[in-house]
């Protein structure tokens, strides 16, 4: 379990990006529109990606009102507040977000309105929501990820086949059907055989002689590796908590969860901000146009660390030359 810890940091360090392939955001899930209610509330969407790794049309970004029921593993936006008597319309069900298999996140990149997390789900679409209040949004993050942790079913097995161009495992849409323990045992596997397999593909890393196209394939699984290892020790680190505390009512879990000291609140909600570096080359243009996973902020420190040597060494060794020009100049006057 040491490994999940891991998670902690290396998850301040990422960022999200939608890549390619896709489906149905609703593939495989019911409506559940009498399902048990697990938060509701108002909040405030923007679509920043479609599935299949489409930027979403300048037109269709905006900002927009509703009142959000996360009902089983659907998050329902209605126009309207939400009414015993009223039933679900056309337009709720477009509006559906499914969030099996999705992670939500602290949108600490995003400066330009207060509160604001990123929901990604299974096909890779990105939203972006304002909550009322930051802990209003502390409470939606941790919700989305504790039910898509308790109820999304193992992934299928993946396709036999040529292996050299990547393409994501399909996720399945239906609830799970193993216990508690079991789900919790499933996220722990997954997490240890991503890092693996992560490992495996740093360490392999091929020279810049391999084709474009090779590198790219290699990007992007290594990008769609990185986040998974988030999501899945994510879901892992939560469910754990929830076991320990013996909670099944999810507003005494979320009160436990930020009381104790033995839980931070990074666990449920990972900060995934854009790495430093990369602020300072996209200084003065609009904030987010992707969403990338990066590696761990330390490689960036250290990276970092290392330029400010090096540049202490060459103008150590700059200042000693100056000096020494000035001598043979005095040797050289009458």
């Amino acid at each position: 379990m040491s490994e999940l810890a891991d998670v902690r940091t290396d998850s301040a360090s990422h960022t999200m990006k939608r890549l390619g392939s896709g489906g149905n955001p609703l593939v495989g899930v019911a409506h559940q529109a009498d399902g048990e209610l697990y938060k509701n509330g108002f909040l405030v969407r923007k679509v920043h990606a479609d599935p299949d790794g489409k930027r979403t049309p300048r037109g269709k970004r905006g900002w927009k009102s509703f009142y959000a029921m996360l009902k089983g593993l659907v998050l329902y936006l209605q126009k309207d507040e939400y009414r015993a008597e009223r039933e679900l319309t056309e337009e709720d069900v477009k509006n559906a977000v499914s969030i099996h298999h999705s992670l939500a996140m602290r949108a600490a990149d995003y400066s330009k309105r207060p509160n604001v997390f990123y929901l990604r789900t299974a096909d890779w679409r990105v939203f972006l929501f304002q909550a009322p209040n930051a802990e209003q949004m502390q409470s939606w993050i941790t919700r989305i990820n504790v039910v898509a942790a308790m109820f999304s079913a193992p992934p299928f097995p993946a396709a036999i086949g040529s292996q050299k161009r990547f393409s994501r495992p399909l996720l399945p849409g239906s609830n799970t059907k193993l216990s508690q323990e079991e789900q919790v045992k499933s996220h722990e596997n997954r997490f240890r055989a991503v890092s693996s397999e992560l490992a495996d593909l740093t360490a392999s890393t091929p020279d810049r002689k391999v084709k474009g196209r090779e590198l790219e394939e290699q990007k992007l699984r290594q990008e769609y590796l990185e986040f998974e290892k988030t999501r899945y020790g994510t879901y892992a680190m939560l469910l754990r908590a929830k076991m320990a505390n013996g909670d099944e009512d999810l507003t005494a879990f979320e009160s436990r969860l930020f009381d104790d000291g033995g839980l931070q609140r990074a666990h449920s909600s990972p900060t995934l901000p854009q790495d430093v570096a990369n602020k300072e080359k996209t200084r003065g243009t609009k904030t987010s146009k992707s969403l990338k996973v990066t590696s761990s902020s330390s490689s960036s420190t250290t990276k970092s660390g290392s330029s400010r040597e090096g540049n202490r060494k060459k103008n150590g060794s700059n200042q000693k030359a100056e000096p020494q020009k000035q001598n043979s100049k005095q040797e050289e006057a009458p």
